[in-house]
């Protein structure tokens, strides 16, 4: 027995040790180590919302007349509107860095235009004339 101890206290010494460090650390840890640092710990960061881009499509023909019309939201969504009394016109305000604008329009008329307006700046503008007339703006990226 005496030979087994004389191999075995110096192991047996290090698992005494690292077991009573352990515990010592885990209870300093207990006294010390309690408060929270972090005044913002599991609450999400608050984004706010700033600069709106506001994008206004429009779409202009003569008086009477109806058109069907296919656009974009600022997800990229498309939305069809069907015979819509002209001149029409709908907003969209986001807050994302960048939108994508798309309108397409095609009219029971002889002529027709669209729009679309960033923060107030025309981006685009085409008009068409013709049986049914058709025309589309897009602005990639606004």
């Amino acid at each position: 027995m005496t030979r087994v101890l004389k191999r075995a206290w110096i192991p047996l010494l290090l698992v005494v040790v690292l077991a009573l460090s352990a515990l010592i650390v885990s209870r300093l840890h207990k006294i010390f180590g309690s408060q929270d640092l972090n005044a913002n710990s599991g609450k999400g960061i608050e984004i706010v919302q700033f600069n709106p881009k506001v994008v206004v499509y429009d779409i202009t023909g003569p008086p009477g007349a109806t058109a069907n019309i296919n656009y974009w939201d600022e997800n990229a969504n498309t939305h069809q509107v069907n015979a819509a009394p002209l001149p029409w016109s709908t907003t969209i305000s986001t807050t994302l860095p960048s939108v994508s604008a798309n309108i397409m329009a095609q009219s029971d008329s002889g002529e027709i235009s669209c729009k679309i307006t960033v923060d107030g700046v025309v981006r685009e503008q085409r008009n068409s004339d013709g049986h049914n007339a058709q025309t589309f703006c897009l602005v990639k990226s606004a």
